[in-house]
């Protein structure tokens, strides 16, 4: 599993602190700044904050102890990180009204929280259908807080000198791709096809390492543009993917099956020969 920002800021917290997304010194030339530490102001608080990190991976045990420290602490320094950890878990638990809220609370706070703009902007992509009264409200916002995302990923400071820089601009790349293939997903919904092929052919670019998934979703996109010998090409990329998962195996295998019927299809008959 790729390591995005917000799994690495998760692994980032132990003891006293965790880092914020703004950096507590310039950096040196060539290095990537680290963020700067937030810290409990109360022991009653840290360990509200530890029960926190130690419920993350139970979305219901994360939503009530980020309850009970966004409470109990309005002015803590965890808030927002709180927040984002609530918003995630009614995402794991599919309670996509709720994770909205959530998310745009972290945004009042900080409207360039990358992992909540990310949230938001799957959300909308993935959530918005063709005859939706409100489509181009929601894929806006979609492609909005994408963009936001792939311009703060590209400067956000390490959440902890235990990661490696080289760890660190993998996350990044890792997160600036989701949302280039949350712009593909929206412009799927557009059947905007041309622009569809743009942002998951960047995810696939971006990505820290090959991502079969942004693979089948660029020759879907290919396939529904009519470039059917491109789509086939992707497809036979994305199965050859070492340890790919044999649904996305069997989802290139089937749009290869289709844009292969296509290809025949628009292929012009030869005349018959000459008597």
């Amino acid at each position: 599993m790729k390591r995005t920002i917000l799994t690495g800021l998760l692994a980032a917290c132990a003891g006293t602190c965790l880092m914020a997304q703004a950096p507590a010194t310039p950096a040196a030339p060539g290095q990537i700044p680290i963020a700067k530490p937030m810290k409990a102001k109360s022991k009653a608080e840290l360990e509200a904050w530890n029960a926190l990190v130690a419920a993350a991976s139970d979305p219901d045990k994360a939503i009530a102890a980020a309850e009970n420290l966004v409470t109990k602490y309005a002015d803590s320094d965890f808030t927002a990180t709180a927040l984002n950890l609530e918003a995630d878990a009614y995402q794991r638990k599919g309670d996509f009204p709720k994770m909205v809220v959530y998310a745009e609370r972290v945004l009042e706070a900080n409207p360039q929280d990358s992992q909540a703009l990310l949230m938001l902007s799957k959300y909308y992509a993935t959530h918005t259908r063709e005859n939706d009264l409100d489509r181009e409200e929601k894929l806006g916002r979609a492609e909005k807080y994408a963009n936001l995302v792939i311009e703060v990923a590209k400067t956000l400071p390490k959440p902890s000198a235990q990661f490696t820089d080289e760890q660190w601009v993998a996350a990044r790349k890792d997160t600036a791709a989701e949302a280039y293939n949350a712009i593909g997903q929206a412009n799927l919904v557009r059947k905007n096809f041309v622009a569809a092929v743009a942002g998951f052919k960047n995810a696939v670019d971006a990505s820290s390492a090959p991502e079969p998934a942004y693979m089948v979703r660029l020759a879907l996109a290919l396939q529904d543009e009519g470039k059917y010998d491109e789509a086939i090409a992707w497809c036979d990329k994305a199965a050859a993917v070492p340890n790919v998962h044999p649904q996305v195996k069997a989802v290139a295998a089937q749009i290869k099956t289709q844009a292969v019927k296509a290809a025949a299809a628009k292929a012009p008959v030869a005349p018959p020969p000459a008597k």
